[in-house]
C-alpha cells in the first residue's frame, strides 16, 4: 500500500511538473535564428569549440608545475629540517638541483621568451 502511494504522488508531482513547464509557452510563438543563436558579442566565431591550444603553453605549464612542486616540497621540508639538520639540507639541495636543471634546459629552449 505505502509503495502505491508513493508512486502515485511521484505521478502526480511529474505530471504537475510538465504541465507548469508547458503551460506559459503554450501560446508565444518560435523565437527567430538570432534570438536563439549563443551571444558572442556580435561577431561570428573564428574557429571551433573544440579547437586545440597551441604548443608553445605546454612547455610554460611543465615549468609552472616544476615550480609548485618545489614549493610544495619546501614547505613541509621546513618542518624536517628542525629534526634531520644537516641531512635535510643536502636532500633538499639535490632536489633542488634536479628541478634547476629543468629550469636551465626550458631557458635554453626559450619557454621565457614571450612570441
Amino acid at each position: 500500500m505505502a509503495l502505491l502511494s508513493l508512486s502515485f504522488i511521484l505521478l502526480v508531482t511529474l505530471g504537475l511538473g510538465l504541465l507548469l513547464q508547458w503551460v506559459p509557452t503554450r501560446g508565444q510563438p518560435m523565437p527567430t535564428y538570432p534570438q536563439r543563436a549563443p551571444f558572442l558579442g556580435g561577431g561570428s566565431p573564428d574557429t571551433h569549440a573544440w579547437s586545440r591550444y597551441h604548443i608553445r603553453y605546454y612547455p610554460m605549464t611543465l615549468l609552472l608545475i616544476a615550480f609548485e612542486m618545489e614549493m610544495m616540497f619546501m614547505y613541509p621540508w621546513a618542518v624536517v629540517f628542525v629534526e634531520k639538520g644537516s641531512m635535510a639540507v643536502m636532500e633538499m639541495g639535490m632536489f633542488l638541483a634536479i628541478l634547476s636543471v629543468g629550469i636551465v634546459y626550458a631557458w635554453r629552449e626559450g619557454v621565457f621568451r614571450w612570441q
